[in-house]
């Protein structure tokens, strides 16, 4: 009988994308490598738990859905996150940045000073800037000061980062103009909190850290995982969250938060049979080794 794996969430690390397996185990993604696996025939995705601790009730969620979590361990989750300000007295030092996905969008976020780039890397941001640095609090006010003043947003949909990807400009500062504009407007605004030290504009470009130059345009994506169905393709890019794999029926965007609740054991050889749809198109875009056979893991 074969192995199950059980996944835990892609993370990304200084030299790229990791996908994290119960047990400790970690599958490194490089760009050319086959990422292949099955879902475990008849079984059921269930609830990952909340903060270490399994779900007490062994709740089964949605295939579709991108959250692994029941209403229960959901809420226990994020009431302990810096999101739900629940950590007003929080004494570590945090960021607030502008994060670039394309044309036209832009959003405003907080992290952890701690945690480095690696936010803008699990939201898929093409290109991002510092804007200012302190307490807790304080960048959470300027947060709201932003998306107030400037009517910049805290959230992009993943669908539409998604659909933008084909259309990125081509050069650096053509990725980066309209970042420094507004970057440049939310310095000027008054009402900063004293606290918070403003930065000067360094854009931070991740197209070549996703691999996205001349990456061949994706035209579907997994709508959800089913018991018995696989998932198989070449890695040709990856952006947040998703994994862009090439496949017979062209290339098709795998958004890993699908994975973590299911069984999940070696695809055997087997091509993509997973439900998929096509991705969703925007409006008034600007810019342009020899194996034995068996698979001991999944990647």
């Amino acid at each position: 009988m074969a192995q199950v794996w059980r996944c835990s969430g892609l993370r990304w690390s200084q030299s790229g994308p990791v996908l994290a397996w119960d047990g400790g185990r970690h599958s490194a993604l490089t760009r050319g490598k086959r990422v292949a696996f099955a879902v475990e025939g008849g079984g059921e995705r269930t609830c990952v738990g909340a903060r270490g601790h399994t779900c007490p009730l062994g709740a089964v969620v949605p295939g579709r859905g991108t959250g692994a979590r029941c209403e229960e361990c959901a809420r226990l989750d994020r009431a302990h996150s810096v999101a739900a300000d629940a950590l007003a007295d929080d004494p570590r030092p945090y960021r607030v940045y502008l994060a670039w996905f394309g044309p036209g969008m832009v959003k405003v976020g907080i992290t952890g000073v701690a945690r480095g780039s690696a936010r803008l890397l699990e939201q898929g941001a093409v290109c991002f800037s510092w804007l200012g640095t302190g307490p807790l609090m304080a960048a959470r006010r300027t947060e709201e000061l932003l998306r107030a003043a400037l009517r910049v947003p805290d959230r992009i949909p993943y669908a539409d980062k998604r659909a933008v990807r084909a259309a990125l400009p081509a050069t650096e500062a053509e990725r980066a103009a309209e970042l420094a504009e507004l970057h440049g407007r939310a310095v000027a605004l008054a009402g900063w909190p004293e606290s918070l030290d403003r930065e000067v504009f360094r854009p931070v470009d991740h197209v070549g850290v996703f691999g996205l130059a001349g990456a061949p345009a994706a035209s579907g994506e997994v709508g959800e995982l089913v018991p018995g169905g696989a998932v198989s393709g070449e890695l040709v890019a990856a952006a947040g969250p998703d994994l862009h794999l090439a496949t017979a029926g062209g290339v098709v965007v795998l958004d890993t938060r699908f994975l973590p609740g299911w069984g999940l054991v070696p695809a055997e050889g087997r091509e993509l049979d997973v439900p998929v749809k096509a991705l969703k198109a925007l409006k008034g875009l600007r810019g342009a080794g020899e194996g034995s056979g068996v698979q001991d893991g999944l990647f």
